[in-house]
């Protein structure tokens, strides 16, 4: 009777959703082969394995755009994440697509990010030998690094949702489809991370005082609107009505819009993620994570004794272990560890 189940929700699939849709039962399936859960599809099953990881329990204290907020409202990479996640999930359902396929992407595409947001992806890519790019580490997070060394073991699809998911940061965002996913839904999330943190840091960096509303040019307001919520609502339904108009050979914006975007993304990079404010909180967290590298890659007991053995399907080099190490740090975590390796101690005998 469970059987039954799972295998109605792929027929009911090939019923309701658009024929471009990815589906459950024609997945490329997993790297290693498993009995099909009864329940549920492989998507949705692959949501719940990420959702109950360790990697996303740790978004929660990872910095969003604003390190280690005290604020209660400043987003969090988890925030982000459901944020992303949500957004991803309207444009997919109003364009008939896989909505469990979509939601596991987009709870996974971050799991890979470091403390300290982009500053900290930065600063690894600087000193490990082999670079660090945070959708690649979130890929390495579901194939290797959880469950002590097991991995997560996802489904095509998502695996390749969540190495796909990122535009890099210093690139205009295009309208072709390289270097993107080849599923629909994995496009959606890929889009869908775009209209989040442009709409969420603006939004934050008010709240912050970095920017006034004033300061915000007069044809972002214009083009987007002047609440977090129109920005939202219009840029979604640009990429649903696009999209419609492409008749689904690609998920984006329509041309306005993108080049609006990207206007909007070198705005906030000149007076955001670059502004003199973040500079001086981002160098301080360099020498945090150049400190703790350089420390663990010189001193054997403490590499044994915080990162210890690891599993034998990794077979990774110190360098790229310690890496991963760092990059699975909350904010705090880095903080408190920094504090208790480097900073002395008050004397407490009396």
């Amino acid at each position: 009777m469970k059987q039954i189940l799972r295998k109605t929700i792929e027929k009911r699939e090939f019923l309701v959703l658009h024929e471009k849709a990815t589906k459950a039962s024609e997945s490329k399936g997993r790297p290693v082969p498993e009995e099909e859960c009864p329940i549920r599809t492989c998507f949705q099953r692959d949501r719940d394995r990420i959702v109950h990881s360790k990697a996303f329990r740790r978004l929660k204290h990872k910095t969003q755009v604003f390190l280690a907020p005290t604020g209660d409202h400043y987003r969090t990479r988890l925030t982000h994440t459901l944020e992303v996640s949500q957004i991803a999930r309207t444009i997919g359902r109003a364009l008939a697509l896989n909505e469990d396929l979509i939601e596991a992407i987009a709870l996974g595409h971050d799991l890979g990010h470091t403390p300290f947001g982009h500053g900290g992806e930065k600063i690894l890519n600087e000193i490990v030998p082999q670079g660090f790019h945070h959708n690649e580490q979130s890929l390495r997070v579901v194939d290797v690094l959880e469950k002590d060394g097991k991995g997560l073991n996802l489904s095509h699809e998502v695996r390749e949702g969540i190495l796909y998911h990122s535009k890099g940061r210093w690139g205009r965002i295009s309208g072709s489809t390289k270097g993107k996913p080849t599923t629909l839904e994995g496009q959606v999330v890929r889009v869908s991370d775009v209209v989040a943190y442009i709409s969420h840091d603006l939004d934050d960096a008010m709240r912050a005082g970095i920017l006034s509303p004033k300061k915000i040019p007069t044809n972002f307001r214009k083009t987007l609107g002047e609440r977090h919520s129109e920005r939202i609502h219009n840029l979604v339904m640009d990429i649903i009505n696009n999209s419609f108009e492409v008749e689904l050979s690609y998920i984006g914006f329509s041309e306005k819009m993108l080049n609006c975007v990207n206007e909007l993304r070198e705005f906030l990079f000149e007076n955001v993620y670059e502004s003199k404010l973040l500079k001086t909180e981002i160098d301080k967290a360099k020498k945090v994570i150049e400190d703790l590298f350089s420390l663990f890659l010189q001193d054997d007991d403490l590499f044994t004794q915080e990162i210890g053995t690891f599993g034998e399907k990794d077979s990774a080099p110190r360098e790229r272990r310690i890496c991963d190490y760092i990059a699975g740090m909350t904010d705090r975590y880095a903080l408190e560890l920094y504090k208790k390796l480097f900073l002395p101690k008050p004397w407490m005998k009396t």
